[in-house]
């Protein structure tokens, strides 16, 4: 199988698996039990938790890990509007992640006030729009790095300074941007990212949160990690984030160069029959978000099964709604569902690009034929 699903969750590295194993089988070790066993398995929690760091360029601040991106952001929103009372305003994007939009949504059944910024038809929320939007009421403001559908980047450097500047807390879902970019760590105040974008394990995700913030904790425990986020840590995932991460620390730029070839070679292979969703300019390559007109993509999906492809958001594959990114850049609802996301990177081949472009379009020559 062509594995073309990479925004979905990525391979995993065999260096990774092999940093894993040992912790899967002869390491039983409980990471917080003060025997032997146990301080070998926190140790080589602390050791990944600074790869973690490295990766992020954080100077400081502190990585807590958590059990993915999802409970990271479920846990920023809800804490940062417990700890900035009396301030009850929220400013986030409509083409979020649904972690977000949908935990700001519950928010706001509890009387708080949510402010949610349109974008253009590339994606892009209005720079100006969104400053003005951020005044000295607002609680928080949470904008993603770089869109799980439509691989757009948004410009974070302005926006997180102009919530320092008004005293808000600001909030970046940075797991498709995680490796890929830089992140205006100076002007944010907390950070979620995941391991299974970056060819690390499922199941296991982080929040970076600037010195001196303590969130109130999600969950009560037995007061692991600071007591911010008790519960006993996955030995194995978290060395495997790690070495996921150190990975990134050395990939880094060849992984964005392999993108950029690809990302060429699909546009050509793909042809003009199809139209780019989203920025061309102010995007990770890595992700190619594209429709054509008259095509069902959920069809398409079925029948090209010796391709891995999305329709979407894997979080909101099956509910049979067209995808909420694509309806805020303005496409009709039979626009969106005739888009289809392809997404490659540092284990794809030219080749394997190429041989998933002739099946697709032969799929959708034949879906057309019979329209």
């Amino acid at each position: 199988m062509i594995y073309l699903d990479y925004q979905a969750t990525t391979p995993l590295d065999p260096t990774v698996r092999d940093a894993m194993l040992p912790w899967l089988g002869g390491k039983p070790g409980n990471p917080h039990a003060a025997n032997r066993a146990g301080r070998e398995a926190a140790a080589a929690i602390e050791v990944a938790r600074g790869y973690v760091a490295q990766a992020l360029e954080a100077a400081s601040g502190r990585v807590i890990f958590t059990s993915g991106a999802t409970e990271a952001a479920n846990w920023a929103l809800r804490g940062a509007l417990d700890l900035m009372a009396p301030r009850r305003t929220i400013v986030t994007v409509a083409t979020e992640h649904n972690c977000v939009l949908e935990t700001a949504r519950w928010l706001e059944r509890q009387g708080c006030d949510l402010r949610i910024l349109t974008v253009d038809a590339d994606g892009l929320i209005d720079e100006d729009q969104a400053v003005a939007a951020i005044d000295e009421s607002v609680a928080l403001v949470a904008v993603m790095a770089v869109n799980n559908e439509i691989g757009v980047m948004q410009p974070l450097t302005r926006i997180s300074a102009r919530a320092r500047e008004v005293g808000a807390l600001f909030f970046c879902d940075a797991v498709q941007g995680f490796g890929r970019m830089g992140l205006p760590l100076e002007t944010t105040d907390m950070v979620a990212i995941a391991a299974h974008k970056v060819h690390g394990p499922a199941g296991i995700g982080a929040l970076w949160l600037r010195d001196g913030l303590d969130l109130p904790p999600l969950l009560f425990g037995g007061g692991q990690q600071d007591g911010l986020r008790p519960g006993t840590l996955p030995t194995a995932l978290c060395v495997g984030f790690g070495a996921a991460a150190d990975q990134l620390n050395g990939w880094w730029e060849d992984d964005l160069a392999n993108v950029d070839v690809l990302w060429a070679r699909a546009i050509r292979a793909f042809g003009r029959d199809w139209t780019v969703n989203g920025s061309t300019r102010r995007r990770y390559r890595g992700n190619l978000n594209i429709r054509r007109y008259g095509v069902d993509a959920n069809r398409l999906i079925s029948e090209v099964r010796q391709v891995a492809f999305s329709a979407g958001s894997a979080c909101a594959s099956g509910t049979g709604r067209p995808s909420h990114v694509l309806k805020a850049l303005g496409l009709s609802e039979a626009q969106a569902r005739s888009s289809i996301r392809l997404g490659f990177g540092r284990f794809t081949t030219e080749a394997e690009i190429d041989q998933a472009a002739v099946l697709i379009n032969a799929a959708a020559e034949a879906q057309l034929e019979w329209a």
